[in-house]
């Protein structure tokens, strides 16, 4: 890292923030960079007056021999105030790719246009240390498809669009939190299909939870996540991951309490039920027990299941420690699995200020289904929609994103001060930037779309909401609207918006470009009328009382006009969907499985 000279122990010196109020000895993670690659160049940019002080570039010779001996092969340029002016960044990348053309150079200004210095210098650095991983992999990627004569693949971002293989060689740190964003992209589009634009999806899989808020079709935008302890800033699809999938460990601590995860079974050795040498009883294992998983196969016959096992699983590790039954214990593991999700739900819905009573749970992944209903139960939500194929809704989200870019620009001032001129002078450099990207991603005119907004605050204010402001040139009279909007969003966030002086911050641009979706949702093909359940099993129901006989049903198998009413099972071979004693199922047009509460 070559940075501001008195400035290289950013990384070390962090914020004043602690994630554990009470541990002041919590160990910080180590610095992305060690201290002895932190290398100063004497440069300063002012923002209140004072002659800037241009970089020393007959220093870089030095400091890049250094480099080479160590066998540096990314470099990160973050200076001061480079958001304010990035000439001096830009000038030393250039003197670098000239003096040391093998190594992979990103400034700052490039990955996070912004103010605060720690953020964007340790999200340069988890970019230059992907970089060149990154770099060589898309570059292979997309020679061999090249070769071979296949379209070149987009590479997903967190923000839930794609980019090309060279852009998100060059911006990596976009892609981190990538994978959850498909999810959350196909289960809009499958929920919007079916008249919801309010849902919050509900994805399990093996080894964790992933939850996102969507409101008006909508995902909730994060600016900021952190990544083993580093936090990074870039827009991303607020997705909130937990430790609690189907793979999920329950285990009794010393005191004889009961917790569930985070540790994982895994793939392997896997739940105790797969008869794969798995001794630890887990979330499947669990329904296993309770009879909502079959007690012979999974997979549609594939994956054999050892229900006897998963029974000495619990009672050696659960029931016994604890002097319950088998099935108490089963019961408690995911009582305590269900109110862990429930927090994450708050997390999304309550803590942004969001009533999650308003919206539809999605569920999806291999497991969502099997524990949405009692989740939604919890939280007061009225309705589920599963899904016609639950396991592979990433899959399809990836097929169905836009091509999207986010561009930033921190220029700090009081609205009225700013005024008009300064705002769409503002803009006027962010849409150069995505004239640019539009060109250089060779996209066609008619598919261009941009979505602009300001951060906003309160002067006094260390923390800005995002306000959404309309294209076009901006006019005096229009600074009254935006300062009550800001208002708005104020009051319904926290709670109450006083009438006092607001500050614009950062200016943001979104650009877009839709994608010609492939007709891959298609229509679920419904079974015969008149068919019938496939079997019926004892599965255990609380509301019951214990054990009931259950009608179990076969999803392909089921006509379009179907309804079932709880408890009962509803098997496909990719998931299993629980309807509880007091919810009724029914088919939509689409083929997705609603489950309402009667």
């Amino acid at each position: 890292m070559i940075t501001t000279a008195g400035f290289r122990d950013v990384l070390e010196i962090r914020r004043q923030r602690q994630p554990h109020n009470y541990d002041i000895r919590m160990p910080k993670p180590p610095p992305l960079v060690p201290r002895h690659l932190r290398r100063e160049v004497r440069e300063r940019t002012y923002l209140y007056g004072g002659q800037d002080i241009a970089p020393e570039l007959d220093v870089l010779r030095a400091i890049l021999d250094d480099f080479r001996r160590d066998g540096v092969e990314a470099i990160a340029v973050c200076f001061l105030h480079s958001y304010h002016n990035p000439a001096h960044e830009r000038a030393v990348a250039a003197a670098i790719r000239e003096l040391y053309p093998t190594a992979f150079t990103c400034t700052s200004y490039e990955v996070l246009g912004e103010f605060r210095e720690f953020e964007r210098i340790t999200s340069t650095a988890v970019n230059a240390s992907l970089g060149p991983v990154m770099e060589r992999y898309l570059t292979d990627l997309e020679e061999r498809a090249t070769g071979i004569g296949i379209p070149v693949p987009h590479i997903l971002q967190s923000n839930g669009g794609v980019a090309s293989p060279r852009e998100a060689a060059g911006k990596p740190v976009r892609t981190l939190a990538s994978g959850p964003a498909a999810g959350v992209i196909g289960a809009i589009q499958i929920a919007a299909r079916s008249g919801f634009a309010d849902i919050i999806t509900f994805d399990v899989g093996g080894t964790s939870t992933d939850v996102c808020l969507i409101e008006g079709g909508r995902p909730v935008i994060a600016r900021e996540r952190l990544f083993n302890g580093h936090p990074v800033r870039f827009p991303t699809i607020d997705v909130h991951s937990v430790g609690a999938g189907g793979g999920s460990i329950a285990w009794v601590d010393p005191g004889g309490f009961l917790h569930v995860g985070p540790q994982s079974a895994g793939a392997n050795p896997g739940p105790a039920c797969y008869g794969t040498g798995g001794r630890e009883p887990t979330v499947t294992d669990a329904n296993v027990v309770l009879g909502r998983l079959p007690s012979d196969a999974l997979l549609d016959g594939r994956l054999p299941i050892w229900a006897d096992l998963a029974h000495a699983a619990i009672k050696e590790k659960i029931a016994i420690p604890m002097d319950i039954g088998v099935e108490d214990a089963a019961v408690g593991l995911l009582t305590i699995l269900n109110e862990n999700l429930v927090q994450a739900i708050r997390v999304i819905s309550v803590e942004q200020g969001f009533d999650p009573r308003r919206f539809t749970l999605v569920a999806f992944g291999g497991a969502g289904p099997l524990l949405a209903s009692q989740l939604a139960r919890e939280l007061g939500i009225s309705r589920v929609l599963v899904p016609p194929h639950p396991g592979l809704l990433c899959a399809l989200g990836l097929l169905m994103t836009d091509a999207r870019s986010d561009f930033s620009l921190t220029r700090i001032a009081p609205l009225a001060a700013c005024g008009a001129a300064g705002l769409n002078a503002a803009f006027s450099e962010l849409e150069r930037d995505v004239a640019a990207w539009f060109e250089r991603e060779r996209v066609d005119a008619a598919t261009r779309t941009t979505q602009r907004g300001i951060d906003m605050r309160y002067v006094g204010q260390s923390h800005e909401l995002t306000v959404p402001v309309k294209d076009g040139e901006f006019r005096d009279a229009d600074l009254d609207a935006l300062a009550a909007t800001f208002r708005g969003e104020h009051e319904r966030v926290y709670g109450y918006a006083p009438d006092a002086p607001a500050q614009v911050v950062t200016f943001r641009v979104t650009a877009c470009a839709r994608t010609t979706t492939p007709n891959v949702i298609g229509r679920a093909p419904f079974g015969q009328a008149g068919a019938t359940t496939r079997s019926r099993r004892r599965v255990y129901f609380k509301e019951c009382g214990g054990f009931v006989d259950c009608p179990v049903y076969d999803r392909a198998r089921l006509a379009r006009d179907t309804r079932i009413d709880g408890p009962a099972i509803v098997h496909q071979m990719d998931t299993t969907t629980v309807v509880l004693p007091d919810q009724s199922a029914e088919f939509d047009d689409g083929g997705c499985l609603i489950l309402t509460f009667k």
